[in-house]
């Protein structure tokens, strides 16, 4: 006999723990929030806002509502509605987000406040995608909301931030060296 089988062997399924599965499911919600992080981000050190990446964001979590809808409708027609509904829908933010760009509207919005409006355009778009066709969109529609008012305290406050991390890193080094300092004496 030789070492290899010719038997017809399956190989054992692949189990996943429910920890590997929530991530699974929620990193493409986390992937779209890292994205709008970075865009307002850049918006606010580059003092320009980037239109064909907000543009790609909106693109993006459009995509992600239609796949996330997708599993929930089984007929071909809920299917094609679902597609059609989302399309339009995103398009009417697309159009939104390409009024916030025309120089015009630009010379009345200052860059930093640009992304936040778009950031709360993206919020509201979500949301309101959400309502029709998974509470996860809604969440996520929520959470950018609330990243809004965020931002803006933490560009407001980021001096103070800093030098609260100054001394917190200060105290901590203190503690640290006189902890040294007792175990060694």
């Amino acid at each position: 006999m030789n070492d290899f089988s010719t038997a017809d062997e399956s190989p054992e399924p692949v189990s996943h723990s429910r920890r590997e599965i929530l991530l699974l499911r929620t990193l493409p919600y986390v992937v779209v929030l890292v994205l709008i992080v970075f865009g307002v981000a850049y918006t606010s050190i580059a003092q320009q806002p980037l239109g064909f990446y907000w543009e790609f964001v909106a693109f993006a979590t459009g995509l992600l509502c239609v796949t996330t809808g997708w599993t929930k409708v089984e007929t071909r027609a809920a299917r094609a509605r679902l597609m059609w509904t989302q399309a339009a829908h995103w398009l009417a933010i697309l159009v939104a987000m390409t009024i916030l760009f025309l120089p015009a509207v630009q010379l009345l919005l200052p860059a930093q406040a640009s992304g936040l409006a778009l950031l709360l355009l993206l919020a509201l778009g979500t949301f309101l995608a959400g309502i029709h066709v998974a509470w996860e969109i809604c969440l996520l529609g929520v959470v950018m909301a609330v990243l809004v008012p965020a931002i803006a305290w933490l560009k407001g406050n980021a001096l103070l931030i800093v030098l609260a991390i100054a001394a917190g890193v200060g105290l901590w080094s203190i503690v640290w060296q006189r902890r040294g300092e007792r175990d060694e004496g």
